[in-house]
């Protein structure tokens, strides 16, 4: 028999894993031996952080880490897989938050449906759904966009058709964006939304430093948000006429 894909969640930020991790989650993160993760520096780091919680339970030398990220080719999925088809069980590790969630650990778990592997989602933070949770928008429809184009043209095109579609649909649109990209992200949103349209604003999610704003387009003019270089969830939602 096949092992088991654990999906297990990182912290959002530097704030104590004990705070934001489920002790349940802990504990099997603690029992692997086998990770997947973008980044082998960070995957350790992740797991000394469960060590403080649930003691690992072979020393962090040991653990085996192989890397995902967006340069590893197709090909090379098969490899990550194969320990768990021979019967070991593995966990995937985003940088932040959920795997599978806007991080390339999607595609394995999509070829792990693919060759009978049951995969099991462990409970953890998702920025995407504390920002939406605390924004106020229309949760009951949603989407969730990814980063928009760094083009400036092609940008407001990608913010006029999100706000057209959220009209449409009475739909909320999700994005992020690159840190240090966050302020040339909501001016465009401020230039080119509808000024009732609704905009959320969620940064440093579960941190100390958290903030979490929505206003509509009009209010935000003038708003001096100190969002530069911070984890930021972006969210809009337009108003429907008749």
């Amino acid at each position: 028999m096949s092992g088991i894909l654990y999906l297990v969640p990182n912290a959002l930020g530097p704030a104590p894993l004990v705070e934001v991790v489920p002790h349940a989650t802990a504990v099997v993160a603690a029992k692997l031996a086998y990770f997947v993760g973008e980044n082998a520096k960070s995957t350790r780091a992740f797991l000394k952080r469960v060590d403080a919680i649930v003691p690992l339970a072979r020393p962090i030398q040991e653990v085996r880490i192989e890397i995902l990220d967006t340069s590893t080719p197709a090909s090379a999925l098969a490899a990550l897989l194969a320990p768990v088809l021979d019967g070991e069980d593995a966990g995937i590790v985003s940088e932040a938050g959920c795997p599978g969630i806007a991080d390339p650990g999607a595609l394995l778990v999509r070829l792990a449906h693919e060759r009978g592997v049951e995969v099991r989602p462990l409970v953890g933070p998702s920025s995407l759904l504390l920002a939406l949770m605390a924004s106020g928008l229309d949760g009951q429809r949603f989407a969730f966009g990814g980063y928009l184009p760094t083009d400036a043209a092609a940008r407001a095109r990608a913010i006029r058709d999100a706000e057209e579609r959220s009209k449409r649909e009475r739909q909320t649109q999700v994005f992020i964006e690159t840190p240090y990209r966050n302020r040339v992200l909501l001016a465009a949103l401020l230039e080119h939304c509808r000024p009732d349209t609704w905009i959320g604003v969620a940064c440093d999610l579960t941190q100390p430093s958290q903030w979490i704003a929505t206003k509509t387009a009009r209010q935000w003019k003038g708003v001096d948000a100190d969002i530069d270089k911070r984890p930021t969830v972006f969210m809009l939602l337009a108003r429907r006429t008749g």
